[in-house]
């Protein structure tokens, strides 16, 4: 089969003729169909996320339909179309054992970063991470609920627990930023504020679900947000982890305020002043990803069309275009929202 492979030592992409893999007992062999290119995939391949692999293949975001199960599995037929959760729980570990929250699991294997991920033609997968794709929803559109979607979902409403009428802003913009609008107008959140230096990615999060946009690097942006929010966010989610943004957003928090942290980055945090942080009572919870309950919701929403995500495709390349989707992602080329590669 043909699977983009990016080797560590020569920090090199390149698409290759590999062994087609072949499922184990309690595995199931996907044919992909779509796979999303993500921002955590640039992440991994430029060394921020520890593989403990010398070469990998990316893309977490898969649809496809079963091609070959590796012992019985009741329930599923080859040829079903599905979705993958991109994480494996171990099983094991007290969360996954005791606290029946696979979520917080201690070892959690992700797909693209610990095995091998959907920039392929095939890919093989632990059946417990398979659930139906919404019917009646193009493949494409059902691949990135597996991440660009469903990570802000579980933040939303697991990590941050959002409540009706709570005030949001959002810092980034792009794949996760637009879904986590949507999401939050969808449960009520108001007023909901998008923050982006670039002005095509502000004047998009309006169609979004935003009610307002502001470009952070304004030297009056936490005073915008105060004014708009009467004193202060009640929820704060920066999905770009910067040493500017991050300080920027614990600051616009009003008393008691939540900080939900999203964005992958390697690098060093700084919260501000310890006094200013424990005076004002700020909660900072770190989220990585979604459960697989999140994504079987997010097939419900998207079936019954509750939630549309019609827009969130900005382009569908083939795998032999992986170098260019992964630039127009890298330099933001067209304000893309999700690219999805189709092998």
């Amino acid at each position: 089969m043909r699977a983009a492979r990016f080797d560590f030592a020569s920090k090199t992409l390149s698409v290759q003729d590999v062994p087609t893999p072949e499922p184990g007992p309690g595995e199931v062999l996907v044919k992909v169909v779509a796979c999303g290119i993500c921002h955590s995939d640039l992440t991994v391949m430029s060394g921020g996320v520890p593989t403990g692999h010398t070469a990998i293949t990316p893309g977490h975001e898969i649809s496809g339909t079963i091609a070959a199960f590796g012992g019985p599995t009741p329930g599923w037929e080859i040829g079903d179309a599905v979705v993958l959760h991109g994480g494996q729980p171990c099983g094991t570990c007290r969360a996954c054992q005791h606290l029946a929250d696979t979520n917080t699991c201690q070892n959690l294997q992700i797909m693209g970063v610990h095995r091998d991920g959907g920039w392929a033609e095939y890919v093989v997968a632990p059946i417990s991470t398979v659930i139906a794709a919404p019917r009646g929803v193009p493949m494409e559109q059902a691949a990135i609920l597996a991440d660009a979607v469903a990570t802000p979902y579980g933040a939303l409403f697991g990590t941050a627990g959002l409540r009706p009428a709570e005030s949001v802003a959002v810092w980034g913009l792009g794949g996760l930023g637009v879904h986590t609008m949507q999401l939050a107008r969808l449960a009520g959140a108001a007023p909901i504020i998008g923050l982006d230096p670039l002005p095509e990615a502000r004047s998009r999060a309006l169609d979004f679900g935003a009610d307002h946009v502001l470009d952070p690097t304004d030297a009056d942006a936490i005073q915008q947000l105060r004014d708009l929010t009467g004193g202060g966010v009640e929820l704060a989610i920066d999905n770009v982890g910067s040493q500017h943004t991050v300080p920027q957003a614990n600051a616009a928090l009003r008393t008691g305020g939540r900080l939900v942290l999203v964005g992958l980055t390697p690098v060093d945090l700084n919260l501000g002043s310890e006094l200013h942080f424990s005076m004002a009572r700020h909660r900072v919870f770190g989220h990585l990803g979604y459960s697989y309950d999140n994504l079987a919701q997010l097939v419900k929403l998207t079936e019954l069309r509750r939630l549309d995500l019609t827009r969130s495709v900005s382009a569908v390349l083939p795998l032999e275009d992986i170098h260019e989707g992964v630039r127009r992602l890298a330099e933001h080329d067209g304000n893309p929202i999700r690219i999805v590669i189709k092998p």
